[in-house]
């Protein structure tokens, strides 16, 4: 708990004494696209869905499948396409496939889900969702270990950064609760690369993830097979201190993230960098720093 209140305190205080500082208008978006933080499968990094009935339609490259700052005992690259659609009045509906590639399911996993995006005032917006995670048998992502997914995500923008708290809780397989916090700046060029309807932007981020991680406990039982050859430790019925500690709510991941996105009207490329840390890894699987690269290309139907 102390690293959570740590955590509170510097969210609190941070932007306020950034903000006394000389800052220049920065572009706020409107609402909250699915998960950006938690999983590294989304469609783009820009955390954006239009207040307006859209149909948003992604295809996504990875370097490692990533869950809550925790990766499974090999390097799981993957393609993933995923649509967004959007109503008006802020309801959304997503859905997700994605396919490891160098393994044979034709499918890994297919993400269900949906929610309520909000702005209650200026420089406020949120959203509220659900997801279903279902996965193949043969699956081996560390996420499977998970089945639904309650996310709360709010976000104010300071102008000179955005500051999000996401509460999440993991219930069906296995029981978990996060909070992710993430403080971001947008930067968007004021040039023009081919014409006069294209720009850049940069959202450099620092996020850290607190939270209980039951569902990497779950996973290493689901998958004790891979055991001996990719060091997954189960431990034995006497010995229950590891998932002990897998339930208890600790700090488990800081993360550095800078994606740098192609925007046209309707479409955006993006590439994003993260530099994962993760901390308090239970257990043999041996989680550790690593760089993980996205390619993501979406089109925006109106």
């Amino acid at each position: 708990m102390k690293y959570f209140c740590v955590s509170i305190f510097l969210i609190a205080v941070y932007p306020l004494c950034a903000a006394a500082g000389k800052t220049h208008a920065a572009k706020y978006s409107d609402t909250v696209s699915a998960d950006t933080v938690k999983t590294d499968t989304s469609v783009a990094d820009t955390n954006t869905v239009l207040r307006k009935q859209s149909l948003t339609i992604g295809v996504n490259y990875g370097s490692d499948e990533n869950f809550f700052g925790r990766t499974g005992p090999i390097k799981f690259p993957f393609m993933s396409m995923d649509a967004i659609y959007n109503t008006k009045n802020g309801f959304f509906g997503y859905a997700s496939v994605l396919k490891v590639l160098g393994y044979s399911p034709l499918f890994d996993e297919l993400d269900l889900g949906g929610g309520y995006s909000y702005k209650p005032f200026k420089n406020f917006a949120g959203t509220v969702s659900y997801t279903r995670f279902i996965f193949n048998k043969d699956a081996h992502v560390i996420k499977s270990g998970s089945s639904n997914d309650l996310d709360w995500n709010n976000s104010y923008n300071w102008n000179i950064m955005k500051t999000g708290v996401t509460l999440d809780y993991l219930f069906g397989v296995s029981h978990d609760y996060f909070v992710t916090i993430s403080n971001s700046h947008y930067f968007e060029s004021s040039f023009s690369v081919f014409d006069d309807k294209d720009y850049l932007t940069f959202t450099p981020a620092v996020n850290i993830i607190l939270g209980t991680q039951n569902f990497v406990q779950r996973y290493s039982l689901d998958h004790d097979f891979l055991m001996d050859a990719n060091n997954i430790y189960t431990p034995p019925i006497d010995e229950p201190r590891i998932a002990h500690e897998n339930a208890m709510f600790n700090m488990l991941n800081y993360s550095f993230k800078l994606p740098i996105a192609y925007n046209r009207p309707h479409y955006t490329l993006e590439f994003a960098y993260k530099y994962s840390i993760p901390v308090n890894v239970e257990g043999a699987l041996k989680n550790h720093k690593e760089s993980f690269y996205n390619l993501t290309f979406y089109y925006v139907f109106y």
